[in-house]
């Protein structure tokens, strides 16, 4: 299994970049775990490593946020955990973010599992009682 532990948001940098590296030409990518384990802290300094241009924040009420990168190119951030069915999610026009050629990260992917493409990078994030996080790479 491929892993990456971290304990303290000093090293966020190094957890970024290690997700980046991971995803490589994929622009997908898929963020589980439970509430509270580090999804959007994750999220935010991916963007912030990728020059994102734009304040990161939580899109749990908005459901999506789009941030802008220094490349002219947009990161859609998701956060599906409001969403209470299938339709929801077609009716925010999710298969067109996916297939726009622009970054998708998105939390609580679960609910758009059957539009993930074969490529998508899942990663699973574990909080520990000792304040670790523990990311992997969901095959």
């Amino acid at each position: 299994m491929d892993v990456f532990e971290f304990r303290s948001l000093e090293q966020l940098s190094s957890a970024s970049d290690w997700v980046i590296k991971k995803a490589g030409e994929k622009k997908i990518v898929a963020f589980y775990g439970e509430m509270g384990a580090g999804k959007t802290t994750l999220i935010k300094g991916i963007c912030k490593q990728m020059g994102c241009t734009s304040n990161v924040t939580s899109p749990t009420f908005a459901i999506i946020n789009e941030y802008s990168l220094d490349s002219n190119n947009s990161v859609f951030h998701f956060d599906f955990y409001r969403l209470q069915n299938f339709q929801e999610l077609l009716d925010i026009g999710f298969e067109e973010y996916l297939f726009s050629g622009n970054y998708c990260f998105i939390e609580w992917p679960e609910i758009s599992e059957p539009l993930l493409p074969e490529n998508t990078l899942k990663i699973r994030i574990e909080s520990q009682v000792d304040s670790k996080r523990i990311l992997s790479v969901i095959v």
